[in-house]
């Protein structure tokens, strides 16, 4: 019956608006009946018994009465409902978003962006129906047919058991139907979110896929995934109108069952004419609630399919900060080493590193190498606690880096990925992010050992000037310099770049790489490099292949025959022009 405990907990945190809309339900029924036996009193008391106008005007006046209380009676239901569904989606997409913000990077790089997206705005708005409609009106669905039938049976006990027997019919009808609804549903809702990625993804190589002139067979693709999505709706809708179709013709045929019965008995004087409308009147009423039911019941499955992806994404594990009480304070450190740290993302059959011991200590520059998927990126991820290792830790100075407060860590960090991302904001914005309370004259201090300066100053505006999304008034030279920029400002002990000049055309490698070489002596620096260029400045160098160390050593080790860091460093020279 399309009940997720899940989202009934939901239910339990908004209590008020969900008792209301059951309370005016009841209210709403009871008027229905009260309703039912004026209406019959008065057809009964004008056309049999002959009473006049005026002797019918007290019944006539509680008949409007009851009328206007049905009709405030379902507005307020209505209403309440309307209210508990907007409370619940507020509060799911806010703790569906803070889930989000705390998932690790690596966490959201293994998520399809576009679905999760979906999955955020009509994920959540899938549900209104299952709130507003769907469990209002099961609650309806189970109550007014029973409070229908306590004043029925003392009345007529034909009718009752009449009643009491055609009711099931209805739920078994659409229980049938909605186990095929349930498969439709699915496989609609799995379309949609396919569909959500594969434009998102589309959106972002635009570029890329116009040079190499495939856009066409993309929009064709596009067609196709839209005529699925078409075909799947089309399902559920046909689905729909034909559940639709045999409640209406169940609700009828137990209704003309009830009429031909009561029908009988009064052609044969063997029931009263009053009690006998009373009852034809409550018929279509008692049905009434299970067709309503019916009717929300596919729009209630839509919403627990949305809510099934929801909840697999509040599985995923969050990347949390230690709490302050259980935290260590770090203020400074001398070394980092690495304890037989292993780690396997997840869904991977392999571990990304295997027993990986390591030592780095400050002042040095390390320099880590490797073949794509040797687990070079996993050992910049664990020490920006953006995954926690499988198997042992990473001490700083004596402390395990899981036991100290991510962001007093994050102090001591500055990061260079080989992309660095750039916000539209501000020159001096995107600067800021790393120490907002750093002046003017620092900030420049910063820009000049990034050799920016001098561009920045051309620039109409300065360090005003907006770069845009990503930094696209920006060169990718220009956009490297400004991520420099932010380390010399930071000034943090431990420095990871992540192949800063990978993207980078020789002239500006050596660019690059020169003010690289302008970092100050003192800080840790580590750096995952392919350049040959890099490697002659290192202190150590280790080499990673398949999540496991085959060899550490300096550059001049490197250059002794029959050392695996040799065919390393042969190939990277291969690559450099």
């Amino acid at each position: 019956m399309n009940i997720d405990p899940r989202l009934i907990a939901f239910v339990k945190r908004v209590k008020l608006p969900f008792l209301l809309t059951l309370v005016f339900a009841i209210i709403a029924a009871v008027a229905v009946v009260a309703q039912a036996y004026y209406l019959s009193t008065i057809i009964d008391s004008s056309f049999l018994k002959h009473k006049t106008l005026y002797q019918l005007l007290n019944p006539l006046f509680i008949f409007i009465l009851i009328l206007l209380a049905r009709f405030l009676a379902q507005w307020f239901s209505d209403h309440f409902a309307s209210q508990l569904s907007a409370k619940i989606r507020y509060q799911l997409r806010n703790q569906l978003s803070s889930h989000l913000q705390k998932l690790s990077p690596v966490m959201l790089a293994i998520e399809k962006r576009g679905e999760l997206s979906n999955t955020l705005q009509q994920g959540v708005d899938a549900l209104d129906a299952y709130f507003r409609s769907y469990l209002p009106q099961l609650f309806k669905a189970a109550t007014i047919p029973l409070l229908i039938l306590i004043f029925v049976f003392p009345l007529d006990l034909l009718s009752g058991i009449v009643f009491l027997f055609t009711a099931p019919v209805i739920p078994v009808f659409m229980m049938l139907i909605g186990q095929l609804a349930k498969k439709a549903t699915q496989k609609q809702w799995r379309t949609l979110s396919h569909l959500s990625a594969y434009l998102l993804d589309m959106i972002e190589g635009l570029s890329t896929l116009k040079i190499l002139n495939r856009s066409q067979f993309q929009i064709t693709r596009i067609k196709k995934l839209s005529e699925q999505f078409r075909q799947s709706t089309m399902a559920v809708l046909r689905i729909a109108f034909l559940s639709a179709l045999v409640l209406e013709m169940a609700a009828t045929i137990s209704t003309a069952v009830v009429a031909v019965e009561i029908g009988l008995r009064l052609l044969y004087a063997k029931l009263p004419f009053s009690e006998a409308l009373f009852i034809l009147i409550l018929a279509p009423e008692y049905y009434q609630p299970m067709r309503q039911l019916g009717a929300s019941f596919h729009a209630g499955m839509e919403g627990v399919e949305a809510a099934q992806r929801i909840f697999e994404i509040f599985k995923l594990p969050t990347h949390l900060p230690v709490s302050a009480t259980h935290s260590s304070k770090l203020n400074t450190f001398s070394t980092i080493r690495f304890e037989q740290v292993s780690f396997q993302y997840p869904n991977s059959l392999h571990e990304a590193l295997h027993d990986v011991q390591l030592t780095f200590e400050q002042g040095k520059k390390y320099v880590i190498i490797g073949p794509s998927g040797a687990g070079k990126s996993t050992i910049f991820n664990l020490l920006l606690k953006f995954i926690a290792p499988t198997q042992g830790r990473i001490v700083i100075d004596g402390k395990d880096l899981q036991q100290i407060a991510t962001n007093d860590w994050y102090q001591h960090i500055s990061w260079i990925a080989q992309k660095p991302y750039l916000f539209h904001d501000t020159i001096e914005a995107n600067l800021k992010l790393v120490k907002p309370q750093a002046t003017k004259n620092e900030i420049q201090q910063a820009v000049r050992k990034a050799q920016l300066h001098t561009v920045i100053e051309q620039l109409p505006d300065g360090y005003q000037t907006i770069i845009g999304e990503h930094g696209t008034q920006l060169s990718a030279g220009q956009a490297q310099r400004l991520a420099l920029a932010r380390v010399f400002l930071k000034d943090a002990p431990l420095i990871l770049l992540d192949e800063p000049t990978a993207n980078l055309d020789p002239d500006l490698d050596r660019e690059i790489s020169q003010i690289i070489q302008q970092l100050p002596a003192h800080k840790t620096q580590i750096i995952i490099a392919h350049r040959f260029t890099t490697l002659k400045k290192a202190d150590q160098i280790i080499a990673l292949s398949k999540g496991e160390i085959v060899e550490i050593g300096t550059f001049h080790q490197l250059q002794q025959p029959g050392h695996y860091l040799q065919q390393l460093v042969q190939q990277v020279q291969g690559g450099v022009t």
